[in-house]
């Protein structure tokens, strides 16, 4: 999936910036003069329409905007984006002359809002980008990019901007690797950026999200940068100016996917060859130990004992996070290694013992029948 664009350069990184809301006239045209100036950013953003979770909030200047973006492409020469909710955005963003599309988190989570703003698209030649939704569902992310790939829409990228989750997190969306990782192994070939604006809400995170997603291989960056962000009208914690959007750029390090050197590739070869052999072993051992869960079960229900014995599994939790310690292994990895492990084990505690009951009631129907 090429993402194929007359607007948007070939080289990567691609930067994206600008502010959350378009405010003012001047608010958006000082930013972008400023953003213009670093001359690394590719693409100006601005919500116009802000689908807000609380109605009395600051949910964008709409259509009036569409102007003010119109300036910004005649005075820095940048190519401007919007998010765009509804087929009437889509059909007022490109008779402004919009160069590209976004679809917000909430809009990818609903699959008829989706399919309605595919359809807007039919046989229109204009990029596309697709946050992730906000609840952490990799196949309705799919799902969106799909809809709009049907419609015929040929240059399509992704954006991570973190899941929705309950409870504390330092951050404002947990960004939850694994499911953009999973996304990229799919589709080698689209474009995923991040936001780490929308994953931290908190600037002083951006520096850490951006660099982890740039190690990941994400081919580019969205970040929301301000004149004045302490006083901007939404999401002001998570903004930057561009003075210091510039900064972090400069400090990230930015990686390629090949090394170029044979040496180094015939090393990472090797490194790859023994990796392969202990994730093999690994999974040999870990069919062993189902193996022994399903003797376990059976001794459960000689003995009628219930398959969850919780005082046993608190001891493996306590061990094993104490080990994962000495091996420097993260608890969040060391927890989620251990529940896996534990609801297979289950799984195969209760399929012995199911098939050892389906087998008796069998056996017992089968002479039933014999005698009658």
């Amino acid at each position: 999936m090429k993402f194929e664009s007359n607007i948007i350069p070939e080289a990567r990184p691609l930067i994206i910036s600008g502010p959350c809301s378009a405010e003012t006239p001047q608010q958006v045209l000082e930013t972008a003069r400023q953003l213009a100036a670093i001359g690394r950013v590719h693409l100006f953003r601005a919500g116009l329409w802000k689908p807000r979770t609380r109605p009395d909030s600051f949910e964008g200047v709409g259509e009036a905007g569409l102007p003010w973006l119109r300036d910004v492409k005649q005075s820095t020469g940048l190519p401007v984006t919007v998010e765009v909710a509804k087929a009437s955005h889509i059909e007022k963003a490109l008779a402004s002359g919009i160069d590209v599309l976004w679809i917000g988190a909430r809009s990818a989570a609903n699959p008829f809002s989706v399919q309605e703003l595919a359809d807007a698209l039919r046989g229109v030649d204009i990029p596309v980008l697709i946050k992730n939704p906000i609840n952490a569902d990799l196949e309705l992310w799919i799902g969106a990019i799909e809809r709009f790939m049907k419609a015929g829409v040929r240059s399509i990228g992704a954006i991570h901007r973190g899941f929705s989750s309950y409870g504390h997190s330092e951050y404002r969306n947990p960004p939850m690797w694994n499911i953009p990782i999973e996304l990229k192994r799919r589709f080698p070939e689209l474009l995923l950026l991040c936001d780490p604006s929308h994953i931290c809400g908190n600037r002083h995170l951006l520096q850490k999200i951006s660099q982890r997603s740039i190690d990941l291989g994400f081919n580019g960056l969205m970040i929301e940068s301000h004149i004045d962000p302490d006083q901007a009208l939404s999401d002001a914690a998570q903004q930057i100016t561009p003075a210091r959007l510039s900064d972090l750029l400069n400090q990230l390090v930015w990686r390629v996917e090949h090394s170029t050197g044979t040496a180094d590739s015939n090393t990472l070869t090797d490194l790859r060859h023994h990796m392969d052999v202990l994730d093999e072993e690994l999974l040999n051992l870990m069919g062993q130990r189902m193996k022994l869960a399903e003797r376990i079960g059976l001794y459960k229900k000689a003995h009628n004992m219930t398959i969850l014995q919780t005082k046993r599994w608190n001891e493996i939790l306590e061990n094993g996070l104490g080990k994962g310690q000495e091996l420097k292994l993260s608890k969040d990895f060391v927890l989620r290694y251990f529940n896996s492990i534990h609801l297979e084990s289950i799984r195969h505690q209760h399929a012995v013992m199911n098939r050892d009951e389906q087998s008796e009631s069998l056996t017992s129907a089968s002479n039933e029948h014999a005698v009658n």
